[in-house]
């Protein structure tokens, strides 16, 4: 018990000591090097779906007509592994979420979530169905009624397509999102994340066995332990390190190591498990020096602009980009046209955050508040 004096009013206030939790650390400057990983990891998978992935390796595929390895034998190789740029996505969220939900509730949670999410995916939608429209021939175009649904995030859980492939990893988001929003709900504190950590692993491990489908939905094992070490970087960030985080990332890394084979087994087909594994430790590694503090020094704001661009990149790049290459292939160097391509999605993807999700997420974001203060109101 501790008595500390708030000087403003001389009232002295009884302060409870949490033994329970680890003495915070002093709060840090804005975590850049995270917005340069993000991009990075986008750019990876933006190569990876134009020049690395199993559908533009096959004869007489849609995109460039012949296998990519034949067209870019040294990118091909390298880009066969970018894939993982998703898994890397899904680690940063992990962190991240956990980071600005600190302090906030429910309500604050759903309404960043909804404002974060919703503005830049609608956009896509609409820009992804008119390049469909207007340059057939590489992708099927949805029913009517199926690109309707798209617009709620929710035509995974339908069992409906998706306008582009690329937004079923937003399914295994909103299913994190659903799961941690009950720890925020009871307030966060270090030692309701840490439970929050083992429960989720052992669904996660449990559920395949179990052949429960409920339980495998919302525990999500083939994302859960990329989030799980997020959550538990973000605790090492804001707490410290000891020997129980370092024990839930390292369980974390064996079972995300194996959920890499099995999606290079089930999907890939074009890369390997060891260099899969060591890229994916080489990522972990750069992320558990950010969380202890070793990139606090890097000040380049550029940094967080070109991570603004990230969530508008992927979500606009693969089903429109591989059609513009189609269109364009035969016109200049295959590696210049896929630059060439990943430039204009990058310009196109600023011009969404500036005029797309900042305007609209301010409209939501007054609209969402002004609705939970109608439901708060008693007699409303």
């Amino acid at each position: 018990m501790s008595v500390v004096v708030d000087r403003p009013t001389q009232q002295v206030l009884t302060v409870r000591a949490d033994r329970h939790r680890p003495p915070l650390r002093p709060e840090r400057p804005r975590l850049y090097a995270v917005d340069g990983i993000r991009l990075l990891a986008a750019l990876m998978v933006a190569v990876h779906h134009y020049a690395g992935s199993r559908r533009v390796d096959q004869p007489g595929n849609a995109v460039w007509g012949r296998p990519v390895s034949e067209v870019m034998p040294t990118v091909f190789r390298l880009a066969a592994y970018g894939w993982i740029g998703v898994e890397i996505f899904f680690v940063i969220s992990g962190f991240v979420i956990c980071m600005s939900c600190w302090g906030r509730g429910p309500r604050q949670f759903f309404v960043s979530r909804v404002i974060r999410l919703y503005p830049a995916y609608w956009f896509a939608i609409v820009f992804t169905t008119a390049v469909v429209v207007a340059l057939p021939g590489v992708w099927d175009r949805l029913k009517a009624r199926d690109i309707l649904l798209n617009f709620t995030m929710l035509q995974s859980g339908s069992g409906v397509d998706s306008v582009d492939g690329v937004y079923w990893t937003l399914w295994s988001e909103l299913r994190f999102y659903l799961l941690f929003l009950a720890v925020v709900a009871t307030g966060l504190t270090y030692r309701k994340v840490v439970v929050f950590c083992c429960a989720w692993g052992a669904a996660a491990m449990l559920a395949p066995a179990a052949h429960f489908g409920p339980l495998t939905l919302a525990a999500n094992p083939e994302g859960a332990w990329f989030f799980i070490a997020g959550l538990a970087l973000y605790l090492m960030h804001r707490f410290g390190q000891d020997l129980l985080l370092w024990g839930i990332l390292a369980m974390a890394w064996l079972m995300g190591q194996r959920q890499l084979g099995v999606r290079i087994d089930d999907f890939e087909h074009v890369s390997g498990w060891r260099g899969s594994v060591v890229l994916f430790t080489g990522f972990l590694l750069v992320l558990v020096a950010i969380a202890l503090g070793a990139t606090d020094r890097l000040r380049w704001r550029w940094l967080a602009t070109a991570g603004s661009l990230t969530y508008p990149l992927y979500l606009l790049h693969y089903v429109a980009g591989t059609t513009f290459i189609n269109r364009l292939q035969g016109t200049m160097d295959a590696r210049l046209l896929v630059a060439t391509v990943i430039a204009g999605f990058l310009l196109l993807s600023w011009l969404v955050h500036r005029f797309v999700e900042r305007p609209v997420a301010r409209v939501l974001k007054r609209g969402l508040e002004g609705a939970f203060e109608r439901i708060r109101t008693p007699g409303t």
